[in-house]
This record gives structure tokens, C-alpha cells and sequence, in this order.
């Protein structure tokens, strides 16, 4: 399954707040074996989201939207994901139900817009908050507050899918320039896909589907290597 994460707030691209979601909703979908492709932060701009959403959805399994859902001038995600699947927003029944017997609000006391969703798309409760999420087509639409998107989140987990691939993480003291000629070796002799990361130590990440490979992978890379405090995994 591939899929593509679109973070909405004009704070994400001014470097005011931290795009934690991205990183967070990549391990939890990447953990469920599936290939995140594209994660896009994009103003609160009906416009932009629209169109970024519309690209994405056509290209990807599943596209996941956070940030910008609510009742305030500025939460217009679910309007410009409206536009992008070409439907009119409207009240969510289901939306309203949930807020009154889960959430404990009166719904003559919530802000006018707060319950709606694209037509002919599917609730998605939310266990943490008051603006729900939805599921239309191959979009979803979850909350930016991180407490909120990662309840939400729990509701549709089950809804992503893919091989789950075995990761081993070998450590190198050493440049990374200098085993180059180690890796595409190790390339070419195993069914590996590996990452290389400089930092302090050199961290090469050796991932695949079959735990033996990626377990002989790393342990042949590890002998020909020089490990810190002689630490190989």
C-alpha cells in the first residue's frame, strides 16, 4: 500500500510549531508494512490543499490529511477536500450522535459548521476532542492537535495495510565515504534495501522482507566494519 501525508497550517511552514505528525503518522504506517511516499505541509489555503489532495489521491492508495479541521476561520481542510473529491459539505448525522452521547456536548451548543463533511463520506470518530475526522474515497481527514490525530488514527489503523518489512541497524565508526565500496557489496550479494545515516557514528539500516536475509545482511556488514566501544547492533 502506498501512501502520501498532507500536514495543512501556515505555523508548519513558518517553522513555528513542529511537524510531528508527519514523523509520527511515517513510523505507525511504516510499522504497518506500508510505503509512505510523500509527506507535503501545505498552507491553510482551500486552494492549495485541494489541489495537493486531488494529485495525490489519484497517485496513491490512501491519502492522510491533518491539520486545519474545525469551526474556526481558519480550519478549511475539510472544505478543500470537498472540492478536491467534487462534493458539497454537509452535516454528519453520525458526527452529531457521537459528540452528544460520547463527547457529552449539547449539539444546540456547538459552533455552526462543527459536524460537517464531504458528502458521501464516512464519520471518523474523535475520542479526544470535538472535530471529527472523515473517510471519503481514498482521503483521510484528521485532526492537527497530535493528541487528537493520534486517537483518530487508532479508529482507522486497521484500514492500512502492506508486507511489514525487517529492519537491522548496523553502527560504524567510520566516514561514510569510506564504505562505500562495503555497501554497494553488500548490495549486491543480498535482496537489501539499505539507508545510510552520518551523525556522530555512521548508521546503516539494512531493511527487506525475509528476517534471514536482512539478519545475514547485517551481520556481514557488521563483520567488516569498525563498531564505537565495539557496539556492531
Amino acid at each position: 500500500m502506498r501512501v502520501a501525508l498532507v500536514t495543512v497550517g501556515d505555523e508548519l511552514l513558518a517553522g513555528d510549531t513542529v511537524n510531528t505528525n508527519a514523523a509520527w503518522l511515517s513510523r505507525k504506517l511504516t510499522d504497518r508494512g506500508v510505503t509512505v511516499e510523500r509527506a507535503t505541509a501545505v498552507p491553510d489555503r482551500i486552494g492549495e490543499i485541494a489541489r495537493v489532495v486531488n494529485e495525490y489521491r489519484a497517485e496513491y492508495d490512501a491519502v492522510v490529511v491533518t491539520g486545519g479541521i474545525g469551526p474556526t476561520h481558519d480550519d478549511v481542510t475539510m472544505d478543500a477536500v470537498a472540492a478536491a473529491v467534487g462534493q458539497p459539505m454537509e452535516p454528519s448525522e453520525p458526527a452529531l450522535e457521537y459528540i452528544e452521547t460520547q463527547r457529552g456536548y449539547a449539539r444546540e451548543d456547538l459552533t455552526e459548521g462543527t459536524t460537517e463533511i464531504p458528502a458521501g463520506g464516512q464519520f471518523i470518530p474523535n475520542p479526544e476532542g470535538v472535530a471529527p475526522g472523515c473517510h471519503v474515497e481514498n482521503v483521510y481527514v484528521l485532526p492537527g492537535v497530535p493528541e487528537e490525530m493520534r486517537g483518530m488514527f487508532g479508529e482507522i489503523a486497521d484500514q492500512f495495510s502492506g508486507t511489514v518489512k525487517h529492519t537491522e541497524t548496523v553502527v560504524a565508526d567510520e566516514p561514510e565515504s569510506a564504505l562505500l565500496d562495503r555497501i554497494e557489496n553488500l548490495r549486491g550479494r543480498f535482496d537489501v534495501t539499505v539507508g545510510v545515516y552520518p551523525g556522530d557514528h555512521v548508521r546503516v539500516k539494512v531493511s527487506g522482507t525475509d528476517v534471514e536475509t536482512v539478519e545475514s545482511a547485517a551481520r556481514w556488514l557488521a563483520e567488516r566494519v569498525d563498531h564505537p566501544d565495539d557496539q556492531s547492533r
